[in-house]
């Protein structure tokens, strides 16, 4: 019985790496110049990264050239829903700000900034 509970006790340890970041999976973002988009969030090597799966506007869904790029990328867990330490494309200005995240439920507050300009939006999980 000891045996069994190691193994068990062990194999879950060894498990715990592989777990997905509960932040991982698609979001929705706020409208921003009259569209938004839905983000999939996911590892992208040691760091989390969120790719455009598919784009709206006033008339429903629609393919823009932004589907597939990366949207927020370099984001780094810090424990408690919050991450930093990444950037974030804004598609409609084309600008880059430096980035951080903090969930909570189903609520991803993003922000970014250049300088001491800064944008916020926040996000809801799609289910």
């Amino acid at each position: 019985m000891k045996r069994m509970v190691m193994a068990l006790a062990l194999s879950v340890g060894m498990a715990a790496p592989a777990l997905a970041d509960a932040v991982e999976g698609v979001w929705k973002t706020q409208v921003d110049d009259g569209a938004y988009a839905h983000v999939t969030v996911s590892q992208c090597g040691t760091a989390l990264c969120g790719v455009i799966s598919r784009t709206f506007n006033a008339s429903g869904e629609y393919k823009s050239e932004n589907i597939g790029k990366k949207l927020v990328w370099d984001m780094q867990p810090n424990g408690g829903g919050k991450y930093s330490g990444g950037k974030i494309w804004q598609p409609s200005t084309g600008k880059v700000y430096r980035s951080k995240m903090q969930m909570s439920g189903e609520s991803l507050k993003v922000s970014g900034c250049v300088g001491p300009i800064c944008k916020k939006q926040n996000w809801t999980r799609v289910k």
